[in-house]
């Protein structure tokens, strides 16, 4: 390349990066990230700005070729590029330090920035695993959140507990054909699998029981399964139903969460909240509820 300064300024960094990791014992992901930082700065340079650097990827390419042959693997014009994006990305935020470089390195994959800040700050947040992280994006969990929410996040507005409940919830079956399967089928799943289904609808959720027991009169009835969220401070009512949402959903869901409100929930607990697990949603029932509390949301399986 051209300019040899800036290529000798990148070698020596990433040459500090490899001295750093043998001399240090325990050695701090920061530091990476911050040599990483400074390289793509210095790629940005070579490529001759931000706005160039697309168009100057033959730069990337003579950059790949000279560190391989002078350091040898682990520079290869991927890399480079994730770097150049890691520092545009980057540009003006602080280094990040519970995420490590292949956090990163599956984050700069994404193209959208939002969809990036969402997944960092679930890492943040729930002290995801690279593996973790891979089965969250897998899910495609950012697009199954309402469209409100991710306008209400990309704006920083207050989010509400019914804005973070993932739509569809992807629910673990082991193989069971959608078609056939029945309500109690679908019950038992969600319970055998209830840590993986209580992360989809959000932050802070602890599980109560399932077929909870409420006597209406001198009848008992069961709600498929009560939760409590610690972050909203409230009970959640959810039923699961293997058909299209009716209004008799409807209504059945706001009796059992006025019985928790009067019975169950003490005086400085806030309005319980009804989700109510359907294999086909109907707008028309949801939008003439006269009850904002309950949200109805299409189920999948895989």
């Amino acid at each position: 390349m051209n300019n040899n300064h800036i290529y000798n300024q990148i070698k020596d960094k990433f040459i500090d990066i490899k001295i750093n990791h043998k001399v240090v014992d325990n050695y701090v992901n920061k530091y990476d990230l911050s040599k990483y930082y400074e390289i793509g700065e210095l790629i940005i340079k070579a490529q001759g700005g931000v706005e160039k650097a697309k168009y100057g990827d033959y730069v990337i390419k003579e950059l790949s070729e000279k560190l391989t042959n002078e350091l040898g693997k682990g520079y290869s014009t991927r890399t480079l590029k994730l770097i150049r994006k890691y520092y545009i990305f980057q540009k003006g935020q602080s280094v990040i330090a519970q995420l490590s470089w292949t956090h990163y390195t599956i984050l700069m994959c994404l193209d959208d920035n939002n969809e990036i800040d969402y997944y960092i700050n679930k890492c943040i947040t729930n002290n995801l695993s690279v593996r973790k992280l891979q089965e969250l994006i897998k899910s495609d969990e950012y697009h199954r959140l309402p469209k409100e929410t991710i306008n209400k996040m990309i704006n920083k507005e207050e989010l509400s507990i019914l804005d973070e409940v993932k739509d569809p919830i992807v629910i673990k079956t082991d193989g069971i054909d959608i078609n056939n399967i029945d309500e109690r089928a679908l019950h038992k799943k969600i319970v055998l699998y209830m840590k993986d289904f209580l992360k989809q609808l959000g932050d802070g959720y602890a599980y109560i029981d399932d077929e909870y027991p409420i006597k209406l009169d001198s009848t008992y009835n069961y709600i498929d399964i009560l939760l409590f969220n610690i972050k909203y401070n409230c009970y959640v009512v959810v039923e699961l139903k293997v058909t299209e949402l009716t209004k008799d959903h409807i209504g059945q869901i706001q009796i059992y969460m006025n019985y928790i409100d009067k019975h169950v929930k003490n005086i400085n607990n806030n309005k319980t909240i009804g989700l109510i697990i359907v294999k086909e949603n109907n707008d028309y029932y949801l939008k003439y509820s006269s009850d904002p509390r309950i949200k109805s949301i299409k189920w999948t399986i895989y």
